[in-house]
């Protein structure tokens, strides 16, 4: 996993390579615009005979703005760069930078914009677009020519790419300062910046790429963070090795409990994706009467009856069947479709407290937690939860689907911390803590995931991993990187508006092969 960063934790960064790597601050900006270049062609193809304008303001994102317009001239691109400051106001390294550019383009080559329709005219003729205008030293909002160039970029509906942090975002919330530039590329230095997966900057960065400019190891394990970037290798590490002479039951058994009548789909699609995820064995658990039901949708997967409410769903007096259930199994999941019903909310506060199996606990498991958070605290193991916002809501006190949102990490690590529990609150960019206080952001997914079932998908996924014997951090983590990359695969084959949630099942094998991550 990759430490995420605030401003100033980078800030400290560019310090130690200057003055103790002896790395001088124009090669790291030539290092910064060689990487910008590099990911721009691979995201667009070859430079080469591209029309491309860059926005350049005054400070060092402005001097990354001219590297970049350096190398891309270079490469045959036809480059022009709109200067929404006096060149005297260039900070040094800028105007060093500025002045190698003038030097190999010409004085014809830069130009400063006079107006918003001089701003607009230029950058309508354009392949593609560079925000070079401000980078992570913004703190008050932006206003004049800098707030045109911001608004005149996102009206003109070209290719944007951001160096480093788009224009306008707080590095360190990911809100807006008045104004930010709308990116479908941003391309930042060294470390990923906190704000890039916050808030607002989740759709101001478009695609978030990686550039290293060479901070040795030892520089960045010293930052400390608590705060961490998911990545493919981590996750794939997480996987159980697939030994020749293994069997199914080397894998696990997963016990479900889940399922009511109507719906009956949360709890086969669960099952599925623990199946697909690699656990040997599943068997699911649900009410008597559609136990005929769900055998008939799953093939693979056994099916276990349980006594039943006149309402088809648990019954309270199924208790120490289901505890028994539980403890011939590896790992326990609970909660896809199981209704409110107050029996089963019963039930389950009872379950909750008394199983002793790595367990992870999603949608009506929780809901039946609402307002009793602290039954949590009395679990035999610290469990996995899953919520959405609207239910981690309803298990906060005074919580709000909108306060969770507004905060989605400090929510996350402050309920992860106090219940001593591992959370994934899930949503754009989803959030993973643990009991002590370190959490990780997922950089994959998409809103084609906005659909019915995808979440069972996501506790079936974590409950396998579980079964497996994989560690609850280490499951938390990559069931939630792979759920999100088999989303982002099955968007790619189907596009994102029809996406349902057996595409996800079906990607999760393409998902978890060894040469699918990156």
């Amino acid at each position: 996993m990759i430490p995420i960063v605030t401003a100033e934790q980078m800030r400290k960064l560019d310090h130690r390579m200057i003055t103790e790597a002896h790395v001088p601050s124009l090669v790291l900006m030539e290092r910064a615009g060689t990487g910008v270049v590099s990911h721009l062609e691979a995201r667009y193809g070859p430079a080469a005979g591209k029309k491309v304008v860059i926005l350049c303001g005054k400070g060092n994102n402005g001097g990354d703005g001219f590297v970049i317009a350096r190398l891309l001239r270079r490469k045959k691109a036809h480059v022009h760069v709109l200067l929404l400051t006096p060149a005297t106001e260039l900070s040094r390294d800028a105007k060093t930078m500025y002045q190698r550019f003038q030097q190999m383009a010409g004085p014809s080559s830069i130009t400063r914009p006079t107006d918003a329709h001089a701003l607009q005219q230029r950058l309508a003729s354009a392949d593609i677009l560079i925000d070079a205008i401000l980078g992570t030293g913004l703190s008050t909002p932006v206003t004049g020519m800098y707030r045109e160039a911001i608004e005149a970029l996102n009206a003109a509906g070209r290719p944007t790419v951001a160096v480093d942090l788009p224009s306008g975002l707080h590095v360190d919330t990911g809100s807006v300062l008045g104004a930010a530039v709308r990116a479908d590329l941003t391309v930042t230095f060294g470390l990923p910046k906190v704000g890039l997966y916050c808030g607002a900057g989740i759709d101001c960065a478009g695609l978030v790429r990686l550039v290293d400019i060479g901070i040795p190891t030892s520089f960045i394990e010293a930052v400390g963070s608590r705060l961490l970037l998911l990545t493919g290798s981590a996750a794939q590490a997480a996987l159980p090795h697939r030994r020749p002479s293994s069997h199914k039951g080397t894998y696990g058994h997963l016990g479900l409990i889940a399922g009511s009548v109507g719906k009956t789909g949360a709890a086969a699609m669960a099952a599925l994706a623990a199946l697909r995820i690699g656990t040997g064995l599943v068997t699911a658990a649900v009410p008597s009467s559609v136990n005929d039901i769900l055998e008939a949708k799953l093939l693979e997967a056994m099916t276990l009856p349980m006594p039943e409410t006149k309402a088809r769903t648990f019954a309270r007096s199924g208790l120490d069947r289901l505890l028994a259930f539980a403890g011939s199994r590896d790992a326990i999941a609970i909660g896809p479709g199981l209704t409110t019903h107050p029996e089963t909310v019963d039930l389950v506060q009872e379950f909750v407290k008394r199983v002793d199996k790595p367990c992870v606990l999603d949608a009506d498991a929780l809901n039946a937690l609402a307002g009793k958070a602290s039954l949590l605290t009395e679990c035999t193991r610290p469990p996995i939860i899953t919520p959405h916002p609207g239910e981690m809501a309803r298990l906060e006190a005074e919580a709000t689907t909108q306060s969770v949102n507004d905060d989605r990490l400090g929510t996350a690590t402050r309920f992860a911390r106090e219940r001593g529990v591992f959370v994934i609150l899930k949503g754009a960019r989803t959030v993973i803590a643990r009991p002590d206080g370190v959490a990780a952001i997922c950089p994959t997914g998409n809103p084609g995931m906005a659909t019915a079932g995808t979440g069972d998908v996501l506790t079936g996924m974590v409950g396998g991993l579980l079964a497996q014997g994989v560690a609850s951090w280490d499951a938390a983590c990559a069931a939630t990187y792979f759920h999100g990359l088999a989303g982002d695969l099955a968007a790619q084959q189907l596009g994102q508006a029809g996406m349902i949630a057996r595409d996800l099942i079906q990607h999760i094998p393409h998902a978890i092969a060894p040469t699918t991550h990156t």
